[in-house]
């Protein structure tokens, strides 16, 4: 069986040439899983979906930011890259983020399929690095 090993760097901007983007941005709501049924068809990054990804769908953070998701009730947290918006009833529901089948079981979702949720935009700078052993 191969583990995958997940490392996190900051890389340090070159302010000169980069124009500073907040990384502040975070907000608390609801946040839902990916329904089975769209496993397979094209996320809005023209990806296509999976739900054994680490990805999710917003509508408060530009697509392709990583952000950590961290559920308020045990505290678990998972960090996944936003690629996909959600319908705009999703919103209107209270609903912050739509996750990954993946995503939402790391986070330790219950049988209601809901989880109460901080959801942090990570710095422009991040990178995420995978070493499969």
């Amino acid at each position: 069986m191969k583990k995958l090993i997940l490392s996190f760097l900051l890389i340090p901007a070159f302010a000169s040439a980069q124009k500073k983007i907040s990384d502040k941005k975070s907000l608390n709501g609801i946040a839902s899983f990916y329904a089975n049924r769209f496993n397979g068809l094209k996320t809005a990054t023209g990806e296509i979906f999976r739900q054994t990804n680490l990805t999710a769908a917003s509508n408060n953070f530009k697509i392709n930011t990583w952000v950590k998701v961290t559920n308020l009730f045990n505290n678990k947290s998972v960090i996944v890259r936003i690629n996909d918006r959600m319908h705009e009833r999703m919103a209107k529901m209270g609903r912050v983020v739509d996750l990954t089948g993946a995503a939402a079981k790391l986070l330790g979702v219950g049988n209601d399929g809901l989880l109460k949720v901080k959801v942090e935009s990570l710095s422009p700078n991040f990178m995420l690095t995978a070493i499969v052993l």
